[in-house]
């Protein structure tokens, strides 16, 4: 990574640990109470690939119709990280996110978005039960008691170990091909092969790895790691360093790395999995012994966002089965809304099977870490933004 790049991404680091101490802004009033007419538009910062209108694939477009039906013209602003969300949204002037579990709470915390309404969201009691209540996007904020809902879930899904199939003559098992130098079937090593993910939230697939393969570690979970357990993690990613081609966020980067830059292995979404076995390229993807990390995905609006009633359209439309199924055929992810595994053309009646609707036990989801362990009563383990700066480092060769 350029000089350039870590200043950007320090500069960035900034931005979100600041949001963590600034004021939270208040909204006077509580939540919306009732849908009014729509501003005629409404924007939504989100992952790549997960607001589509068919200008990549004519098949897969669930905006257009939602603008001809409601007025509300949809904008898009594309976030390659976590981090980016939360500096786009401390930044303003957005309607919604599509927030993971390392954003979620840190967006709640801050108080950058407003509590939800579920009452004026009709199709709220067809999402997923094991999501309706998630602790990634329901707090008890006022003390009551109750938790309020800080947004509407959207997908969910695994980070995957993508793979050449032309390289690996058996599918691989392990995350070992992509933390430890190995010799792989080409007879070469994957020293410079390889690529990782440049987010803080990372450190966790080490810890996971470490979880498994070193259990007298004592790690509990990847997101809730004592100091030993952490530097631990950070030694994995050290060795990892002198192995990586890129640290990749952009996934049309990393897209381009696999077919032109000779990557055969990394870390990546199902997302470019998708797009380049639609292209033809022998690309494959597993789950490996070790378990994987993932993302939960929730739509969240700010807490002084400019279209209101126009988010709020956007948010029951979201959880719509048709979309849910057209998104998930596209990004490879699990619909929130269970009815959409059946009946979709793009998805097809196997489609959540694939995409690991079975796997949700399994998945260790993204969580922003913090100081309170959240087990045994243990204050002790690395805050975020610790694992901001450490990770930081590691990318530079530090």
């Amino acid at each position: 990574m350029s000089n350039k790049a870590l200043f950007v991404t320090a500069l960035a680091v900034l931005v979100v640990v600041g949001a963590a101490c600034a004021p939270a802004p208040q909204r006077v009033g509580g939540p919306l109470q009732q849908i009014g007419p729509g501003e005629g538009a409404v924007s939504i910062v989100a992952w790549a690939g997960y607001i589509e209108r068919g200008e990549t694939d004519a098949n897969y477009d669930w905006v257009t119709d939602f603008e001809a039906r409601t007025g509300c013209k949809v904008e898009v602003k594309v976030a390659a990280t976590s981090d980016e969300m939360v500096a786009l949204m401390t930044e303003g002037g957005f309607d919604l996110v599509t927030a993971s579990g390392d954003a979620s709470n840190r967006l709640i915390s801050a108080g950058l978005v407003q509590e939800i309404n579920i009452d004026l969201i009709p199709s709220f009691g067809t999402v997923d039960p094991r999501l309706q209540n998630a602790p990634w996007h329901t707090v008890d904020t006022d003390g009551d008691g109750t938790s309020e809902h800080y947004g509407v879930p959207y997908q969910w899904g695994s980070n995957v170990l993508m793979y050449n199939t032309e390289v690996f003559a058996q599918r691989p098992t392990s995350w070992n091909v992509v933390f430890e130098e190995v010799t792989l079937a080409d007879g070469n090593s994957n020293k410079g092969r390889i690529e990782a993910y440049d987010g803080p939230i990372y450190i966790a697939d080490a810890a996971l790895y470490l979880m498994y393969h070193n259990p007298e570690l004592g790690i509990v979970d990847p997101y809730e790691l004592t100091r030993d357990q952490f530097e631990a993690a950070l030694d994995l990613l050290r060795q990892q360093r002198q192995l990586v081609n890129r640290y990749w966020h952009d996934a049309f980067i990393q897209i381009d790395d696999y077919i032109n830059e000779g990557v055969v292995a990394a870390s990546s979404w199902p997302f470019q999995v998708n797009l380049l076995q639609a292209e033809g390229h022998p690309i494959d993807s597993v789950i490996p012994v070790e378990g994987a990390t993932g993302w939960a995905d929730t739509t969240m609006m700010h807490v002084n966002a400019p279209h209101p009633n126009c988010a709020y359209r956007w948010l029951e439309h979201s959880i719509n089965p048709k979309l849910q199924g057209d998104l998930a055929a596209w990004f490879g992810s699990v619909p929130v809304a269970l009815a959409a595994c059946e009946g979709n053309a793009l998805l097809g009646d196997k489609g959540c099977e694939t995409n690991g609707l079975g796997n949700f036990e399994k998945i260790k989801f993204w969580k922003t870490p913090a100081a309170d362990c959240g087990y045994e009563g243990r204050k002790d383990c690395v805050p975020y933004h610790e694992w901001v700066t450490n990770m930081i480092a590691v990318i530079g060769g530090r």
